[in-house]
């Protein structure tokens, strides 16, 4: 991120900062490292000011790469379990190895390393699939692959309406190939799933460590997408799960499935965590098939919190940005904090 954006990122946490932390914002390019200090910005009284700080007792990384030699630096210099979130920018392919050695493997879609060679097969077995690149974010580049009643294989991008439409199977392999390119791509298994309507939607559990250092579940919504289209990132409407599972289950359905949601989301945080490093936030995305099972479709380091406001709940927002700076709180022992922008 650019040093403008530094500014940004203090607003939006400075407003819940109501726990005696000095809070500063900085990029690797602002670390003077031969004298301990980092030149950050930080408010004083109301005005924005870029000054000296010394090294913080807590980092919050709210960059998005997958460059962290900076941060691994800063954290041997601070101490050990000081940084939460250094990696933010989860690969989809060793982080499901990961979570099928927990007890989350029967919610967990069949998933493959992507090979031509074995297309024919996967495609013939479940119908639909997903092409998935192992570091990807909001739906980019993710292609939907149905083999249809009458033989075509439909390939869509965001829409169901198709981009490709495969005649002949040998066609299938050459097409996909020039799609991936030569970037690493899983294949997932696609989910037949309830809709709301006519539409598809997820449900998104944003699971954060607050002032007791534990993970706990801080927000469940349910982004719904528009008609026809499968890319929930690109969403219509967002909705309070527990009011959108009341149209499609029963009262004793609807808070039987909000536990399990529950129990799985803190699970995957916890298996995450273990190794990929220490994390003080994910969100969780799930979606839902006909028999209301719930499946883990993919895990996000750096959850969007922007789309939280469309609801319309101010203890909502302020409980989504006020407790990572709990976490912060709790690694730091009520010294200095700062949220770094690697």
């Amino acid at each position: 991120m650019q040093k403008k954006h530094r500014k940004t990122i203090l607003e939006l946490h400075k407003q819940y900062n109501d726990l005696n932390l000095r809070l500063f914002a900085f990029t690797p390019a602002d670390i003077v490292w031969e004298k301990r200090r980092i030149n950050g910005l930080g408010q004083k009284k109301d005005s924005w000011k870029q000054r000296s700080y010394p090294f913080p007792d807590a980092v919050y990384n709210r960059g998005f790469n997958k460059k962290i030699t900076t941060l691994q630096r800063l954290e041997l210099a601070i101490g050990k379990n000081k940084c939460f979130n250094t990696v933010n920018h989860f690969n989809k392919w060793e982080l499901y190895n990961q979570l099928t050695q927990f007890w989350l493997s029967p919610h967990l879609p069949d998933t493959f390393l992507y090979k031509r060679e074995n297309m024919a097969s996967l495609i013939a077995k479940y119908k639909i699939l997903y092409l998935k690149p192992f570091y990807g974010s909001k739906g980019e580049s993710v292609y939907r692959i149905e083999l249809m009643h009458n033989g075509d294989v439909h390939i869509s991008l965001h829409s169901l309406a198709p981009l490709y439409i495969c005649r002949k199977n040998e066609q299938l392999p050459m097409l996909l190939d020039k799609l991936v390119g030569v970037n690493n791509y899983i294949i997932q298994q696609g989910i037949r799933t309830e809709q709301l309507g006519d539409h598809f939607f997820d449900i998104r559990v944003l699971a954060q460590k607050g002032i007791l250092g534990s993970w706990t579940v801080t927000a469940i919504i349910s982004r719904v997408a528009y008609k026809d289209y499968f890319n929930t990132s690109m969403c219509e409407t967002i909705y309070d799960t527990y009011d959108l599972l009341g149209q499609l289950l029963s009262a004793e359905e609807r808070d039987k499935t909000l536990e399990a949601l529950y129990d799985l989301a803190i699970q995957a945080a916890k298996s995450a965590e273990s190794c990929i490093g220490l994390l003080g936030e994910l969100s969780v995305d799930f979606v839902i098939d006909k028999q209301k099972k719930p499946w883990i479709i993919e895990l996000n380091g750096k959850p969007q919190k922007e789309m939280y406001k469309d609801l319309k709940i101010p203890e909502l927002t302020k409980r989504i940005y006020r407790t990572p700076l709990e976490y912060a709180y709790y690694l730091s022992q009520l010294r200095t904090v700062s949220i770094d922008q690697a």
